[in-house]
């Protein structure tokens, strides 16, 4: 078995269900497991980078235009000759877009298995990592994975007080223009107890105004721009802190140590795979205050004012 991922999150599901050595191609994203470095990798950006509002220019432009964000090297395919070929179409800025995998697939000697992978919650996650295994021959490995995810999820929900009206919290999944975070993670943020007004859960990320915003009155704020480590994640807070309605935020006027958090967007929250239990157990910890739920060296920072 030969396998292709183009998309990150589908990489991590299917090392989960013990298919690392399967893997011959890659996406330039796909960084996790730290020891791919010597799969071969099969797409790249057309976007030249920059800080927040710069990229999102630069997308607007591009799909406006209707042209592709990301390119494809389709000789490197062919010889890599995958039976299976592991991509998505629910958001066509995080990777390349399925109708060019499956255009480029086509004209294979060997058309490839393409498996489609489009969650909205996290449940679709872990059906998604059943799929992988099926779709690899590894469904054994891949159920045994999937329950033991289920099992930290629910055992974290163990830690959330359903009686207890928890804060509204801001989630950033872009900064300038500000997007608040959609698909699985309001549903997320909803099950650690807490409120997420500005979006709700299986709808795509959306931009908000800063009225939006300032009328949330958000306790709580999430920084973790889609694809940013966390270095870049700091240049976005400084940028935050020069707009006129941060300042005015009830997390940051009131103070408190640690209502703002910085979290690695690019490892964590924004990938549709097994680490997202490692960011619901970091979220259910930072609301409940219960340290020792939190995974060892989560990526995370906190604002100390």
């Amino acid at each position: 078995m030969r396998v292709v991922s183009l998309l990150p999150s589908a990489t991590e599901l299917l090392v989960a269900a013990g298919g690392r050595e399967l893997l011959v191609g890659r996406s330039h994203e796909c960084d996790f497991p730290a020891d791919l470095g010597h799969v071969p990798v099969l797409t790249r950006a057309r976007t030249h980078g920059g800080d927040s509002a710069a990229i999102d220019a630069e997308v607007s432009s591009a799909l406006a235009a209707g042209e592709s964000l990301y390119e494809l090297d389709e000789r490197l395919l062919a010889e890599l000759a995958p039976d299976v070929i592991l991509t998505q179409d629910l958001c066509e800025v995080c990777s390349i877009d399925l109708r060019s995998v499956e255009r480029v697939a086509a004209r294979l000697p060997k058309p490839p298995r393409i498996v489609n992978l489009n969650p909205k919650s996290v449940f679709d996650v872990f059906d998604d990592l059943l799929r992988v295994g099926d779709a690899t021959g590894l469904g054994v490995r891949a159920e045994a994975a999937m329950v033991d995810l289920r099992a930290r999820y629910w055992s974290a929900i163990d830690y959330v007080n359903p009686y207890v009206p928890g804060p509204e919290v801001l989630f950033l999944e872009w900064c300038d223009p500000p997007f608040v975070g959609g698909h699985w993670t309001p549903s997320l943020i909803e099950a650690a107890g807490a409120r997420h007004s500005l979006n709700a859960g299986g709808a795509k990320s959306r931009r908000a105004t800063p009225e939006e915003i300032l009328e949330a009155a958000p306790e709580r704020v999430v920084i973790c721009p889609c694809g940013f480590d966390m270095e870049r994640v700091r240049r976005e807070l400084a940028a935050l802190e020069r707009t006129r309605w941060w300042p005015l935020l009830p997390a940051v006027l009131e103070g408190r140590a640690g209502a703002v958090a910085l979290v690695d967007g690019n490892q964590m929250f924004n990938r549709p795979g097994p680490r997202l239990v490692d960011a619901f157990e970091w979220l259910v910890g930072w609301l409940s205050g219960r340290d020792e739920l939190v995974p060892t060296a989560f990526p995370v920072e906190y604002l100390a004012r």
